[in-house]
């Protein structure tokens, strides 16, 4: 008996700390779920899907390591995971001005064709360079995306290279 209440104190510790990391970084979870479900339902979804994977995951996160590595890794592993699904259900497919309006509602960006633009990009991206795109746009070091996604820093470099050129040849074609 006393050792499960050692453990319920143990787990509502954890539970405290998770909730204090997870509101520190709650913009990687925003951002990845709207980067990777276009409804408002689905986004919704798949925010819930990462926290829920995030607290799983917890008990075995390194403290040594940086918190928002981490949650970036385990975010970008269930989105891409979503989308993947979603595409074989063919779910994905929503009117682009209203993914826009959910998106960039309410600021000045709304009616510039440049964004407009950038987001059918983003939304033709494989997810794997959708991951690589947010993260870069994020400003993570090559290292720190490396180590996100499990690839070389090498291997990023490349990818970063052909995104950007894939990015210039389509808005310039926009």
């Amino acid at each position: 008996m006393a050792a499960h209440a050692h453990m319920t104190r143990s787990t509502d510790a954890s539970r405290d700390e998770f909730r204090a990391l997870l509101d520190r970084h709650r913009k990687i979870v925003l951002k990845v779920a709207s980067t990777y479900a276009r409804e408002p339902a689905d986004r919704a979804d798949l925010a819930q899907d990462i926290v829920t994977q995030c607290w799983r995951a917890y008990s075995s996160y390194d403290e040594t390591r940086v918190f928002s590595t981490w949650m970036y890794r385990i975010a970008l592993n269930v989105a891409i995971s979503f989308a993947r699904g979603n595409e074989h259900r063919h779910r994905h497919s929503v009117a682009f001005d209203d993914a826009l309006h959910d998106v960039a509602a309410g600021t000045d960006f709304e009616n510039d064709e440049r964004v407009r633009a950038l987001y059918r990009c983003i939304d033709a991206l494989d997810p794997l360079n959708r991951a690589l795109l947010i993260l870069y746009l994020d400003e993570r070091s090559q290292r720190e995306i490396a180590e996100i996604l499990g690839i070389t820093e090498t291997n990023v470099a490349t990818k970063i290279g052909r995104l950007k050129e894939r990015l210039r040849n389509d808005m310039s074609e926009a």
